[in-house]
């Protein structure tokens, strides 16, 4: 059973909610150099057609927060702008419109230059984000832990944390990332019982696709199953696009969010008389270009067709050189195995357009 999430404070990134029981918003960051105009807003375009809510840029001179402007004009999901160090940049970026900061305060340098930052995110009800990182802690949290543990993680966010509330900004949103998993879980655990700003999760440097996406999915997903966190970003090696599928992926398998189809199929055994996977294959790749919450069922047999997948919305079950096409149980069509994809993919258009018209 899913824990109740925790009630955590709300904060507004432009127009998408975050904590205080908002759906849990999914996020990635863009993997082009944010002076590129052109090729920013068309990664941004991709990011939007499978449903990524907010989207980070990173911000490494002036010329970036000049290209935020046009960004801006035009990309319809909010913009976050990722600084280190230079507090300048934070206020630029600012005035070039973006809807959330990625800060770590202790970076920026002085409380002066920190003030000067949280006064013009104030006045522009901007959030800001204090993104703590393992392979990145304070050397006195070093000093005094020895290593990157999740209490000096802690610790660090909760340092930063004061320097924001000491200057009466609590539009905060907190991460606490590490590569280690059960370090990450355990980090974000612990501030969790702390300090009630939404949380930001994330599992970091996990590497490729198939590697990162099952030490994002133990990760976030314990987390999640706990009821911690208002927000996730899937950090891959690779297209950022993979990351918001993901990132659906994970919120879906725990009933947290639907959207776009879910696509049951079964492990493969020797009762298969169809020949599965390219099939299985198929109907991925077609249905990844639908935002309807469908649940679809691929079977390599009678047995676990329409019993097994009898919640599916619409399915196949493989026989001796045919497909069995059934909806939510029922038996609808018989197939030859050369037609399954397309005829699924018939019925599947037919039970779509009966949604529409309810």
């Amino acid at each position: 059973m899913i824990t109740p999430r925790e009630k955590t404070r709300r904060v507004y990134v432009g127009n998408v909610p975050v904590g205080g029981g908002a759906p849990i918003s999914v996020q990635s960051m863009c993997s082009t150099d944010t002076r590129d105009v052109k090729a920013t807003l068309r990664q941004i375009k991709r990011l939007e057609k499978v449903g990524c809510e907010i989207v980070r840029l990173a911000v490494l001179n002036e010329k970036a927060t000049e290209a935020i402007s046009l960004i801006k004009q035009i990309a319809k999901i909010p913009l976050v702008a990722d600084i280190h160090f230079d507090y300048k940049l934070a206020l630029k970026a600012l005035d070039s419109g973006v809807d959330k900061l990625r800060i770590n305060p202790g970076t920026i340098g002085s409380v002066r230059k920190v003030k000067e930052v949280v006064k013009a995110a104030k006045e522009r009800k901007v959030p800001i984000r204090i993104g703590v990182n393992a392979a990145s802690l304070p050397e006195t949290i070093m000093k005094k832990y020895g290593h990157a543990t999740p209490a000096a993680m802690v610790d660090a966010a909760l340092e930063q944390v004061k320097m924001l509330e000491d200057l009466d900004y609590q539009e905060i949103v907190v991460s606490l990332k590490s590569s280690d998993v059960p370090t990450t879980i355990e980090a974000y655990k612990l501030f969790s019982e702390k300090r009630n700003y939404p949380l930001h999760l994330g599992v970091t440097e996990v590497g490729t696709v198939r590697i990162g996406s099952i030490k994002s999915a133990v990760g976030i997903g314990t987390l999640l199953s706990l009821g911690i966190g208002d927000t996730i970003r899937v950090s891959l090696t690779g297209d950022p696009v993979d990351e918001v599928r993901v990132g659906y992926e994970i919120l879906k398998s725990l009933n947290l969010r639907e959207y776009g189809p879910t696509l049951i199929s079964c492990p493969t055994c020797g009762r298969m008389e169809i020949n599965l996977l390219p099939i299985v294959k198929q109907v991925e790749r077609r249905l990844a270009k639908i935002k309807e919450p469908i649940k679809v069922a691929v079977m390599g047999c009678v047995v676990n067709g329409p019993g097994e997948a009898k919640e599916a919305d619409i399915g196949v079950a493989g026989g001796r050189g045919i497909g069995l096409i059934f909806s939510r149980g029922e038996i609808i069509r018989k197939v030859k195995e050369k037609d399954i994809v397309k005829s699924l993919m018939e019925e599947m258009e037919r039970f779509l357009k009966g949604w529409e018209s309810e």
